[in-house]
């Protein structure tokens, strides 16, 4: 069965109670969502967190997803819509720098981030960049830092955002450019 083909069927067995093909769907999305989350959140617990509630509300809310859709918009639309919720109830209480409790290593938030993680060889400049990128990141609003983390850290469309966002083309078009000028006001005074 083609790629294609496979994802809508594996949707309408778990409409019809299908455990297995739940499954298959997590198995296919539980990388994906986790990384969205925790590229929104910036915590690994909040992201875990609100990775199991995406899947809770797919699971719960599966009779209500319409099939001329695409099911990963769909999914996204869920997790981004909970990771923006998060954001807005509960500020960062703490900083990346901070060496996380138990560890051993002796390693912070920052070097735990997923995504292009710095290697030991990589400069500290490259170090400091990304920490300056992340913490301008953390200071957008929710709107703009879920248009800018579905464009640049997931590879979205515009048309894609805007139907996970529930927005118009145009209204995502201008979020991520304001997005854009907002984290080049926030780095230029470090340049």
């Amino acid at each position: 069965m083609q790629e294609e083909q496979l994802e809508p069927r594996l949707v309408e067995q778990a409409k019809e109670g299908n455990q297995s093909a739940f499954i298959q769907l997590v198995e296919r999305y539980k990388d994906k969502i986790y990384s969205l989350c925790l590229r929104m959140l910036r915590s690994a617990e909040d992201a875990e967190d609100a990775a199991q509630e995406t899947f809770l509300r797919v699971y719960t809310n599966l009779h209500r997803f319409d099939p001329k859709h695409q099911f990963s918009t769909w999914i996204y639309r869920i997790a981004s819509n909970l990771c923006i919720d998060r954001i807005r109830k509960k500020k960062p209480n703490h900083s990346l720098d901070e060496p996380i409790r138990g560890d051993e290593g002796g390693r912070d938030r920052l070097s735990q981030q997923a995504g292009d993680e710095p290697t030991p060889e990589e400069s500290l400049i490259a170090l400091e960049t990304r920490k300056r990128v992340v913490d301008a990141l953390e200071q957008l609003p929710a709107h703009y830092r879920a248009v800018i983390v579905l464009r640049y850290f997931h590879d979205l469309s515009l048309a894609e955002i805007g139907e996970i966002l529930s927005l118009p083309v145009t209204t995502v078009k201008t979020r991520v450019h304001r997005g854009r000028e907002a984290l080049r006001r926030l780095l230029s005074p470090l340049e």
